[in-house]
């Protein structure tokens, strides 16, 4: 069966090492007969901020406005804007989705950013998260350019270990929402590399996008593993069968 793709993608120039890597997958994908739809949120000058203006109709409680209960009770009712019920409607279709982004300030642009506040808010449940997410028959994964070598985010590092800049993006929103994670596909520094390197680069992304559904996901401990009556907080068992193991963190 063919697989449709989503790539949320945000750059505002086409001559871009990240246009480039857009353009590759989109190729990539395509080639082996997905269905691939490109959201450039430069393009569609897509809105960051989250406001009331997101909500039709009017909000239920503007004295006390929390966007997370108001958008939940917006979608259940219908009452989304636009942009926000377009871009819900090519996630809901997605198998899965690829976000391709610049990495500023150890994270995602502003624009992305605010893409993920809009449109996965209905996504934000107490009840369904995580293991459980809505988004839990779904394939997630981040693709992007950094302005330094690899070094920089290692663990001896001046940024420290990669993973843990992005342990908020991968665990915190994607896996929250419960999409099984594909290991992050990192460009290092392509801006002061050749040619060549960055040939180099989007040949290894075209090679290992051919492969990409036989990967195995990054591992997150599943929620059951998780004491809610004590606060969400490892169950002894769990941690004591670990520890055994030699190992014991918090994706297990």
């Amino acid at each position: 069966m063919a697989k449709k793709v989503l790539i949320v993608y945000a750059h505002e120039s086409p001559a871009s090492f990240n246009a480039a890597a857009k353009d590759a997958a989109v190729a990539a994908l395509t080639a082996q007969g997905c269905t691939v739809e490109v959201s450039d949120l430069y393009a569609m000058k897509f809105k960051a901020a989250a406001t009331t203006e997101d909500i039709t109709g009017g909000v239920k409680d503007a004295e006390n406005f929390c966007y997370a209960k108001e958008i939940k009770l917006a979608s259940e009712e219908g009452r989304l804007a636009d942009d926000i019920k377009k871009e819900q409607e090519k996630l809901k279709e997605a198998d899965l989705v690829i976000f391709q982004f610049p990495m500023y300030w150890s994270s995602v642009p502003a624009i992305m950013k605010g893409w993920m506040d809009r449109v996965l808010g209905f996504a934000y449940a107490q009840e369904k998260r995580y293991s459980e997410g809505i988004f839990k028959d779904k394939k997630a994964m981040l693709s992007f350019t950094t302005d330094c070598p690899e070094s920089v985010y290692s663990e001896t590092g001046i940024n420290g270990d990669i993973n843990v800049t992005l342990w908020p993006l991968q665990n915190g929103i994607l896996n929250y929402c419960g999409f099984k994670v594909f290991a992050p596909q990192i460009f290092w520094d392509p801006a002061t590399g050749s040619p060549e390197s960055r040939s180099s680069m989007l040949e290894g992304w075209r090679t290992r996008l051919q492969n990409l559904y036989g990967e195995a996901p990054v591992y997150f401990a599943p929620l059951d593993y998780f004491d809610k009556e004590k606060g969400f907080l490892l169950k002894p068992e769990v941690k004591q069968k670990y520890a055994k193991a030699g190992r014991i963190c918090s994706t297990c």
